[in-house]
């Protein structure tokens, strides 16, 4: 079992003792996120989709990204993420969300955003609760598809380890 498939299958068994549900913002990873959480037996439990906003404008429209945030600061930054993580989490029925923001390459990367450079983020919520996010930059190196996997590989462990913070119910 490869560490994708492991890390999404104790998700699940964690957001099900929870009674969570999870839900993901994608750009970089294209739905990869997703995949993996899908490939688990009863994903349908905990899991209700996701938004892959791949362009800008689905960020916009979909998951209420700020146009200006986008014009100024990039798709790729931590206001970015923090605002994907937030509106996907209002969109979904879901108590945590993550969003992948970055550059997979081989090209799009600048000297102060090179290829590699990943922003993900963390919504989460329990009720009447206010959403707390949370973001990190991340530098990964490899070609597109390492970029894309070790993406999603810490995406889940960063999900994992927020949801293990909280009691079982």
């Amino acid at each position: 079992m490869t560490d994708i498939s492991e890390l999404a299958r104790e998700l699940g068994e964690e957001l099900h003792k929870r009674d969570w549900k999870v839900t993901a913002a994608e750009s970089c990873t294209g739905g990869a996120i997703a995949a993996a959480i899908t490939s688990v037996p009863g994903a349908s439990d905990w899991f209700e989709g996701s938004v892959v906003s791949y362009a800008n404008w689905v960020k916009r429209e979909l998951i209420a990204v700020s146009g200006d945030d986008l014009e100024e600061l990039g798709a790729v930054s931590e206001e970015v993420a923090r605002q994907m993580a937030s509106g996907v989490l209002g969109l979904m029925d879901a108590n945590v969300a993550v969003a992948v923001s970055g550059i997979a390459g081989p090209d799009g990367g600048t000297e102060e955003k090179p290829v590699g450079t990943v922003w993900i983020a963390l919504a989460h919520s329990e009720g009447q609760e206010p959403v707390t996010i949370d973001a990190s930059c991340f530098h990964f190196e490899g070609d597109r598809a390492a970029v894309q996997e070790q993406t999603v590989a810490e995406a889940l462990r960063e999900i994992l380890a927020l949801v293990r913070e909280h009691p079982e119910d």
